[in-house]
């Protein structure tokens, strides 16, 4: 089954998200792809649901944030969307306070992780906001910081109301900061569809076929184990990975228990709850620098640890 894409469109306030929204629909449907849309607000009230049209499915997140107080209701939702309707795309609208990372983290339920393929993290950056930020608090001139280097591709928007000598100046800002995103200068959000993929053509020997390879900052890795794993060799394995690793979460059954566990791990700290459901033992990850090979590999260690462990 083809995977849906997604694309989180990130970025502060007014930066020109729901524009660059209601652009990418416009391509999308001129190409007769079926998409849909998640819009996140802070306050009670969609102020920008009316840029969706009608015939294009919608879920809105109102009252929160998906990387926090709502990341539940957002779980939902997705799973709702997919459950509904066959999709090629899903484009997330994020509030203009969110960080790519809690919003990524939200998106890979492993309840259906492997239904999805990420395809960028796009942070919009208005250029005058930009330019004038240190008149923001100092944890707002963090959070932008955060949501520019954790993207895959930056849109420098409103690029037309600075003077060229500026426009550089900005240009080299923002890639000191994050040198391997896709940076593109825009006016009123204009980019096409393509270009919000990130994505690098890897060369081949004549004798191989190319193929694209996704270059994702952020990278998420889905691993399903086929038996109960032991609690200590499991619990090892968290003391010497890697700090690349920011986020885990899924369903583990151990050895010690015939109770399926719900696993959450972020800044250093792991928690398991009891479930009373028994779900598929898939734990979701998010980080940097994740290879997948490696990561298969070391999975394959924890269940190859745990047979020994209970042959001792």
């Amino acid at each position: 089954m083809e995977k849906v894409e997604v694309f989180i469109l990130s970025g502060f306030l007014g930066s020109g998200k729901t524009t660059l929204l209601q652009n990418v629909l416009t391509q999308e449907k001129e190409k007769n792809r079926k998409v849909a849309v998640v819009m996140n607000e802070l306050g009670q009230v969609s102020i920008d649901s009316n840029a969706v049209s009608t015939n294009t499915p919608l879920k809105e997140l109102l009252n929160g944030c998906v990387c926090c107080t709502i990341q539940g209701q957002f779980e939902v939702q997705l799973q709702s969307l997919l459950q509904e309707y066959e999709l090629d795309a899903i484009y997330i609208e994020t509030t203009g306070v969110a960080h790519p990372i809690e919003v990524l983290d939200a998106c890979m339920s492993p309840l259906f992780a492997e239904k999805l393929y990420v395809q960028s993290v796009v942070t919009m950056i208005d250029a005058n906001r930009w330019k004038d930020r240190k008149s923001l608090s100092t944890q707002l001139q963090m959070l932008l910081q955060e949501q520019v280097r954790h993207a895959d591709v930056l849109l420098l928007n409103k690029v037309d109301l600075l003077p060229e000598n500026e426009q550089g100046q900005l240009v080299f800002e923002i890639q000191s900061i994050n040198s391997a995103a896709k940076c593109l200068l825009t006016k009123h959000a204009a980019v096409r569809i393509d270009d919000l993929r990130s994505v690098k053509n890897i060369e081949r020997k004549p004798h191989e076929r190319a193929h694209v390879d996704l270059d994702l900052k952020l990278k998420t890795f889905v691993y399903t184990f086929t038996n109960p794993i032991d609690l200590e060799v499991f619990e090892e394995w968290l003391r010497n990975m890697p700090d690349t690793i920011y986020r885990m979460k899924g369903y583990l059954r151990f050895t010690h228990s015939t109770h399926t566990y719900l696993f959450q791990y972020s800044y250093g700290t792991p928690i398991y709850m009891k479930e009373l459901m028994n779900y598929p033992a898939t734990l979701v990850f998010i980080g940097e620098k994740l290879d997948p090979k490696w990561m298969r590999a070391e999975m394959e260690k924890i269940e190859e640890g745990s047979v020994e462990k209970r042959w001792e």
